[in-house]
């Protein structure tokens, strides 16, 4: 994993600021995350802990997190024995991916009492354990571990706390000289020979220092060994320890140079030094928190937001399916329903040649007088049926298809409207944050789409209005984006001025986005319609037509979907979002 001890290292320096701030409230947001507001000295700032076993981290953070209205009962037993308590230290236990935060606090007797906030942040088996300092007693992890999982180790209430275990590796902090540098590599390589079966090649540098050292991540391995590559003419052992060595001056003295490249394929990367063995855009950061927040924040808020919306995912999709196969019949229905002027013209001659056959017959041979030519024509009759009923079968087939037509179009309507809804929906799902997914999901509840979730304990009041996205335009002008239908019928019937303009992609699903401004140049108009595309159904691509009306002349029908408007005198434009550009707009959340 990328967050490699030197990470952390440079995360638990920048943390020495909370050391003698107060915990002033604990939440839980989701079952791997922590968040803890300190205050104090060097506090007003929220720390976040993540037990996840994707992206585990430790880091400040400015992100606002959606709380469980009942807070599981890890974040109980942290609020008893942790809230109101002052932190004491934080320290990285050697250079491993371990994290100790002790905290002082008086019991309900006025007693003193040291807990330790005890950080392992190890991939699938990252956890946060709570335990009595002096006795290393866990009081509970927010991951239990039980002797069916692990033999070694257990978590669980009661038992005592054991470390991971040692990975034989040494400190590289600790190494100051080329023979130290030598002989640990030498000393990795004679064990792994002399666990070898057979004879086998030199291990590639970068796995030489991963299997020596504490700290070093695979990532960090290549980079020096990369840099080792590049140094000409210089004898290659001397060129690693070189670089080695350089590494290390610069993290003993924490002149950490944290950055993420985004490679051309798509995935990130992050160090604590600069990156220059991978291609890619670079950014730099001036503190690790921000680093870690920038790479990981997104990610595990997608992945969080993936896992509430694949029941709503899998009901939008299903329902579409539905309108769609729906649609499909309707037009059967009415292509049948063109054949109606042909069942009155054969009721017409079989009432006219009515003494041509009888009850029993199967068919009939008659002159079409309606054709030119007077071309005979076969009819199809129904022997159980007099003449009579024969052609009142036919001119009841025809007033059935001349009545169906009108129902039908009307339901063909309904179903493609209800396929633009349910489109518009999955757009927004696509981009949505925790608390749009969840306006979503009380929108399809409140439509009779979905049944109301059976919540405990007391009923949280809802906001009397949602939140909505606000951007900055590079001429300062606010741009407000709507993410779902409850945050689109605000802006747009309820916010916005009649004067403002009003962007949305054209017959595309996307958000409503609003300039709030009466006067505004080409930049913000070019901005605000790269947002409309941006949050839209084709983001990513090209000469995106995007309309834009005032306020004034949009307009929600009578009985309309949440969301839906109409609008008239809009202009056109076509555009290309520029996601650079869209990146570097100042945007808050204002509610």
């Amino acid at each position: 994993m990328a967050l490699d001890g030197f990470v952390l290292r440079a995360a638990a320096h920048e943390l020495q600021q909370l050391v003698g701030s107060r915990i002033h409230k604990i939440h839980q947001p989701s079952a791997h995350d922590l968040v803890l507001q300190t205050r104090g000295a060097g506090g007003g700032k929220r720390l976040l802990l993540s037990a996840n076993p994707t992206y585990p981290r430790v880091h400040l953070t400015e992100r606002t997190y959606q709380n469980p209205m009942e807070p599981p009962m890890f974040c109980m037993l942290l609020r008893k024995y942790c809230e109101g308590g002052q932190i004491e230290s934080i320290r990285q236990i050697g250079m491993e991916r371990v994290l100790h935060i002790e905290i002082r606090q008086r019991d309900e007797l006025g007693d003193l009492s040291l807990k330790t906030i005890i950080v392992e942040l190890m991939g699938r088996h990252s956890n946060i354990i709570l335990t009595d300092s002096a006795s290393g007693t866990i009081h509970d992890g927010i991951h239990h571990v039980t002797p069916a999982i692990s033999a070694y180790r257990i978590v669980m209430p009661g038992s005592r706390y054991t470390a991971p275990p040692e990975q034989g590796k040494q400190d590289p902090l600790g190494i100051v000289t080329r023979e130290q540098f030598e002989a640990a590599l030498e000393a990795v390589e004679a064990r792994a020979d002399a666990d070898a079966e057979a004879p086998r090649p030199a291990p590639a540098p970068e796995k030489r220092l991963v299997a020596a050292f504490s700290g070093f991540s695979p990532l960090l391995g290549r980079e020096l060994a990369y840099r080792a590559s590049k140094a000409a003419g210089t004898d290659p052992a001397e060129a690693l320890w070189t670089e080695f060595d350089r590494f290390l001056n610069a993290a003993r003295d924490h002149d950490d140079e944290p950055g993420i490249v985004e490679q051309p394929d798509g995935k990130a990367l992050f160090s604590i030094t600069p990156l220059t063995h991978a291609a890619g855009e670079r950014r730099a950061f001036a503190t690790i928190s921000e680093c870690l927040e920038a790479y990981y924040g997104d990610k595990a808020g997608r992945d969080a937001v993936k896992q509430r919306v694949s029941d709503m995912l899998q009901f939008l999709h299903n329902e579409r399916a539905k309108n769609v196969k729906k649609l499909e019949k309707q037009a059967a229905t009415l292509e049948e329903a063109k054949d109606a002027d042909k069942h009155r013209k054969l009721g017409e001659l079989l009432t006219t040649y009515m003494h041509s056959f009888q009850k029993g017959d199967r068919s009939v041979t008659v002159v079409d007088y309606y054709d030119e030519n007077g071309a005979e024509i076969d009819i199809e009759l129904d022997p159980q049926l007099s003449p009579s009923d024969n052609a009142q079968r036919y001119f009841r087939r025809y007033a059935k298809a001349r009545n169906s037509t009108g129902a039908v179009l009307e339901q063909m309507e309904l179903a493609r409207e209800e396929i633009r809804y349910l489109d518009s929906l999955l757009q927004q799902l696509g981009s949505a944050s925790l608390q749009d997914v969840e306006e979503i999901r009380d929108e399809l509840v409140a439509g009779g789409y979905l049944r109301a979730r059976e919540k405990r304990g007391a009923k949280r009041k809802k906001p009397a209005r949602p939140s909505l996205l606000c951007y900055t335009s590079s001429e300062g002008l606010p741009i407000y984006v709507g993410k779902n239908n409850t945050q689109n019928e605000h802006l747009t019937n309820k916010l916005a001025a009649s004067g403002d303009t009003w962007l949305h992609t054209k017959d595309i699903p996307g958000s409503h986005v609003v300039i709030r401004a009466a006067e505004f140049g080409d930049p913000t108009l070019e901005e605000a319609a790269m947002l409309a595309a941006h949050y839209s159904q084709a983001q990513g691509s090209s000469m995106i037509p995007v309309d834009y009306t005032l306020i004034r002349h949009v307009h929600k029908p009578s009985g309309a979907k949440p969301g839906f408007v109409i609008y008239d005198r809009q202009k056109t434009l076509f555009i290309t979002p520029d996601e650079e550009r869209i990146k570097a707009l100042p945007s808050t959340i204002k509610s």
